[in-house]
């Protein structure tokens, strides 16, 4: 196993840069970079010098090597040439791409990645702040969404076509095709003051009198504030696992080995969970990753923009939006390390599960 995951480790590398790359290729063709929201924003106040204070060491993402004229960027006509130089030298689009991309590789390797072009933080600290918000939305919708649908999806396949079966397949079926943001715009109207009930906060993660709480008071007052978007966060995954839970364990339990054993006289819970169960899970707890990773980065955008929780996902969209480089990329390789490292983590709860399962004889 030792092997197998050093093996699987070294592969993060390479698999790292080739996501960083397509993304950084991409960058050159989109149109409205840095210094073009620095002309648009000098356009709107009329203040030319002020926007350019605190920009990043070293460029990356769109631009261009060297200045060829003021033609090259809308709206820059009319502007010093010398202003777009010092500007194209400032976010390091003096320099040709090829070494942009290799100097953000050397940075990102030592975990330095950079300032934000326009908040004068660094992307680490940026990061870091809003980390909090989109841990407790993944955190809590993954574990809520496997503790509710595992048990009950065993017991929908223990019954099996009985009524119970029946209209919980129908409850699964209607929370699928809700979309996440619906039903949190649905729970904010029913519960959040919209028009009927006034149960729960209708934005944030804490209460304006925070700091005055006591430490049991501090935690009921995030409980109180996350039961909103969390269950507006965890409807789909939960259906989905649900579903495959139940699946998964009807095709175990008509195996024959499963008839073996009732027939040798196992009551029928340890059949279920002596056997059953390590087979069956297997490919729930592959999925565990996955679900994990859209919860926590996918998901996330439009459960922070209804519930105004300030998050992950807002960041990365704002940074898109502003064309902040830094920003774009610094969250991408943290998102892509974390992805390929839940990968492991899926293939390690596998031989936990099921330890006959061998990744050593397998090739990567």
């Amino acid at each position: 196993m030792g092997a197998y995951i050093f093996r699987r480790l070294a592969l993060i590398i390479p698999t790292l840069i080739g996501i960083m790359l397509i993304n950084f290729a991409m960058i050159q063709f989109v149109p409205g970079g840095p210094i073009e929201q620095i002309i648009a924003q000098m356009d709107g106040q009329g203040d030319v010098f002020e926007t350019v204070g605190g920009g990043a060491d070293a460029g990356m993402g769109g631009g261009g090597g060297g200045s060829e004229g003021n033609d090259r960027y809308t709206g820059a006509r009319g502007l010093p040439p010398e202003f777009i130089a010092e500007l194209e030298a400032q976010f390091g689009f003096d320099k040709p791409a090829w070494q942009r991309f290799l100097t953000m590789l050397w940075d990102y390797a030592r975990f330095d990645f950079g300032e934000s072009y326009f908040r004068s933080i660094s992307v680490v600290d940026l990061v870091i702040e809003k980390l909090p918000v989109s841990i407790s939305l993944g955190l809590w919708s993954t574990l809520i969404a496997y503790l509710v649908s595992i048990p009950l999806g065993i017991r929908k396949a223990v019954r099996d076509g009985s009524r119970f079966d029946t209209w919980t397949s129908g409850l699964i079926i209607v929370g699928y095709a809700i979309p996440g943001f619906l039903f949190g715009i649905l729970l904010l109207v029913l519960f959040a003051g919209g028009s009927y009930f006034q149960i729960f906060p209708l934005r944030g993660l804490s209460s304006d009198n925070w700091e005055e709480l006591s430490a049991v008071g501090k935690v009921l007052d995030y409980f109180w504030h996350i039961a909103l978007p969390v269950a507006a966060s965890t409807i789909s995954a939960f259906a989905t696992l649900t579903l495959l839970t139940k699946n998964s364990f009807l095709d175990e339990i008509k195996k024959q080995y499963v008839m073996t054993a009732k027939a040798k006289g196992l009551t029928e819970s340890r059949v279920l969970y002596g056997h059953v169960f390590r087979n069956a899970m297997l490919i729930v707890i592959a999925g565990f990753p996955a679900v994990f990773v859209s919860v926590f980065f996918g998901g996330s955008l439009i459960i922070e923009t209804i519930f105004s929780l300030d998050g992950l996902g807002r960041l990365g969209f704002e940074a898109a939006v502003s064309r902040d480089y830094p920003v774009i990329f610094g969250t991408l390789y943290v998102f892509g390390l974390i992805g390929l490292l839940m990968g492991l983590v899926s293939d390690l709860m596998y031989v936990w599960i099921d330890p006959r399962i061998d990744f050593e004889t397998r090739e990567t």
